[in-house]
């Protein structure tokens, strides 16, 4: 089968997107991989359903997401492991705050409602405007906007943010360290 050009460039630029977007959704590097590549190959094999002058990037995020819900439904009931010895093996210590910092993210942002995780993911990390992520989620722009401001919210609730002056970024002592350098 042969695709033109100018379509198959649109989809290798949206590639690193749809994959950075897989993970956030899926939270493993390995299945995420294998959800871009699915979404790929439909994509591919329903290109005559893309309309040209549309958003290549949001019908591929479209598809992406269909697909991660039609597997989240078919894998809801499953429990891959119930004592969790697998899962302890994958924990390893981070020797940076930052690192800390992240891990403290990601479990935030895991505890979001999907609907609501979803949507910041889509416009604060994947940068569609509200308007692109509301045609990908299929709902109405000021859902999408409500959903990111409750996401928002609800992560500084979660990782006690108070101040946000003091709370992202470097540290006191850290700013001090680095202002006796410069």
């Amino acid at each position: 089968m042969s695709i033109d050009v100018t379509l198959r460039d649109s989809m290798l630029k949206a590639t690193p997107n749809l994959r950075a977007f897989a993970i956030s959704l899926t939270n493993n590097v390995d299945r995420a991989d294998d959800l871009v590549q699915e979404t790929l190959m439909r994509a591919i094999a329903n290109i005559d359903r893309f309309q040209p002058g549309t958003n290549m990037q949001a019908w591929l995020f479209t598809i992406l997401r269909n697909l991660f819900h039609s597997e989240y439904r078919k894998r809801r009931r499953e429990v891959e492991d119930a004592d969790g010895k697998y899962a302890s093996t994958l924990s390893v210590q981070p020797d940076q705050i930052p690192h800390l910092d992240f891990e403290d993210l990601q479990k935030a942002l895991a505890r979001l409602p999907h609907d609501q995780r979803e949507a910041l993911l889509l416009v604060g990390a994947s940068g569609f405007s509200y308007e692109q992520a509301a045609e990908i989620c299929g709902c109405a722009v000021g859902t999408i906007k409500s959903r990111v401001n409750r996401a928002r919210n609800r992560l500084a609730e979660l990782m006690h943010f108070t101040d946000m002056d003091e709370d992202i970024g470097p540290d006191r002592v850290t700013l001090s360290v680095m202002a006796a350098v410069a």
